[in-house]
């Protein structure tokens, strides 16, 4: 390899891991707000959507870790991304059960104010994540992760309306139990990809 290609590697290197910590301070942030609106609007959709920025804030965390290191070093990351958020997904779900059992009508406002902000803030990281070029299989990862968050926060939105207009809670424990689905997907996706990203890795080896 040449002085030009080292020179070019380590840009692109350098580049990834100012990507990845702004997306990971991003959702940070994310996390705090969501885990203290939720609490106090009764939410817990926002406290799932808090908890997958968590798992992203992870995700991102461990992708950082991986950059610039072999492929096997990569896809054992994504794969210990994978099993948290399937693991933060059973979490979930077991306090949707929960809350199903007793709880108030969480604040409609509060949760659709809080999941516009946290939509307008994941598509900011989607752009900041396409700038990646190339096929990393965590950078993949990041992206399902964010996606997924975006899909979750406008599906807030519309709950947050039917608890507003029902005044139940329903509509939030419904929405909590999707999150924990789409989590769920998540992880598969991202094990996925790890198993992909490995047998490629290997058949190139041989």
């Amino acid at each position: 390899m040449s002085d030009d290609d080292d020179h070019g590697l380590d840009g692109r290197q350098a580049s990834d891991r100012r990507i990845l910590w702004q997306v990971l301070l991003i959702n940070l942030a994310q996390c705090i707000a969501g885990f203290a609106v939720g609490a106090w609007a009764s939410s817990t959709a926002v406290m799932g959507a808090a908890l997958d920025n968590l798992a992203d804030a992870s995700v991102y965390g461990v992708s950082l870790y991986a950059v610039g290191r072999s492929a096997a070093i990569k896809a054992r990351a994504a794969r210990l991304s994978g099993w948290l958020l399937i693991g933060l997904a059973v979490l979930m779900l077991s306090e949707v059960l929960r809350r199903f059992f007793g709880g108030e009508a969480p604040l409609g406002p509060a949760m659709m104010t809080m999941a516009a902000v946290n939509a307008g803030m994941n598509l900011f990281c989607l752009r900041l994540l396409k700038r990646h070029k190339g096929k990393d299989v965590n950078f993949k990862a990041s992206s399902i992760f964010t996606s997924n968050d975006s899909i979750v926060n406008l599906a807030i939105v519309a709950s947050g309306a039917l608890v507003m207009w029902l005044g139940s809670n329903l509509p939030d424990l419904i929405l909590g139990m999707v999150v924990s689905a789409i989590a769920f997907k998540g992880g598969r996706e991202i094990l996925a990809e790890a198993r992909e990203s490995t047998q490629v890795d290997e058949a190139d080896a041989s």
